[in-house]
């Protein structure tokens, strides 16, 4: 069967959607179970694939701009992808939405629908087009793939689809991640001038993520003296975070450190007295078990996914009453014997994540679609 994948995501975004497809397509290339694998992108400023040659065809079109095409999709549906992508058997959208096509099946990942339960916390030009495209593609997808048990509910209920046709595919941690050493996180604090004891959380500057709370709890840990550190490019409505930490009375404490490069983000985790993620609604949640496997403690919402995905190796708080969080995170902080359980804990419960297991999992729903 020939299978062709967007792979556009992963040339425009670092985190988010684009690590998911680089992970997910770098393993389908070791074992894509005897499948012609074509990849395809946009390449009008010639930057080349992120992909390295290997056992797949890679398809670029060098004519015209990726966004060009894109706003005709949105706005004409033409042209079908497939005519500048090549026929297939199978095409693959893991970006929410399947633009127009003339042949062959499709699958779509719907990473979560945060923007339907949320939508207060999505930027705005990106929430007109995903109310306006998400149902579309729920109808012409021939299947769904999620993130997490929790999404494959979200979308049989917010958008009608009967269970037999969306997938729950749990992604999966990088298992040959660099080892982390006392030197190394001696390194990272003098890099970036954390001299004292902090608190971590990761992930973009938006909304949803609800560092806001965080930064309220932050401030009332009275048996705490370090600082909260929050590690994340800046996103959308981010702006009253910013002016929340400026008036804050311990605004020398907290450090926004927006981007972090992957070489530091391990000895970041590593680190750290505590992970701590507020989030309102998580499809799956990948930092928090990113700290999990460097064995750092967590203390975490029950958004969305994040007890399946975290289960019982992660301190979990109901609701968002900071009273309790800052008693919750004290009681962990005064209480060695259980972080170090919760940090053993969390080693396995990361374990379990895999991407060889998540593209193992995605051939078998190419297979099932594709061979009807």
């Amino acid at each position: 069967m020939r299978i062709c994948i967007d792979t556009q995501a992963a040339i425009g975004q670092q985190a988010g959607v684009g690590r998911y497809t680089r992970c997910l397509v770098e393993e389908l290339a070791r074992s894509h179970g005897g499948h012609d694998l074509c990849l395809f992108y946009f390449d009008f400023r010639r930057q080349g694939s992120p992909f390295p040659a290997g056992d797949f065809e890679q398809r670029a079109v060098r004519w015209c701009p990726g966004r060009i095409v894109q706003k005709a999709w949105k706005t004409v549906s033409f042209p079908p992808f497939d005519w500048l992508a090549g026929a297939a058997e199978l095409y693959h959208f893991p970006n929410f939405v399947r633009p127009p096509l003339t042949c062959g099946r499709s699958v779509v990942t719907i990473h979560d629908l945060s923007f339907l339960r949320h939508p207060e916390t999505t930027e705005a030009g990106n929430l007109r087009f995903l109310r306006a495209q998400i149902h579309k593609t729920a109808r012409r997808a021939d299947a769904v793939i999620t993130d997490s048990d929790f999404s494959k509910s979200e979308i049989e209920d917010l958008l009608g689809l009967p269970s037999e046709r969306v997938f729950a595919v749990h992604l999966g941690l990088d298992q040959h991640r660099r080892k982390t050493g006392a030197e190394d996180i001696a390194a990272l604090r003098s890099k970036y001038s954390l001299d004292r004891p902090y608190l971590l959380s990761v992930g973009t500057l938006e909304p949803r993520k609800n560092y806001a709370f965080l930064v309220d709890v932050f401030e009332r840990l009275e048996s705490f003296e370090g600082d909260l550190v929050i590690a994340g490019m800046r996103g959308w409505k981010y702006e009253p975070l910013l002016e929340r930490v400026r008036s804050s009375p311990l605004a020398a404490r907290i450090r926004l450190l927006e981007y972090v490069e992957d070489a530091d983000l391990a000895p970041l985790y590593a680190g750290a007295e505590l992970f701590m993620i507020a989030s309102l609604y998580e499809g799956f949640g990948f930092t928090p078990l990113e700290a999990m496997s460097y064995g750092t403690p967590v203390v975490s919402s029950t958004g969305g996914s994040l007890p399946e995905v975290l289960g019982d190796a992660a301190l979990l708080v109901e609701g968002f009453e900071s009273g309790e969080w800052v008693a919750e995170t004290e009681r962990l902080l005064a209480d060695g014997d259980r972080r170090s359980e919760l940090a053993e804990a969390g080693r396995i419960q990361a374990g379990k994540y895999r991407w060889e297991r998540t593209a193992a999992k995605t051939l078998e729903v190419y297979e099932k679609i594709g061979g009807d």
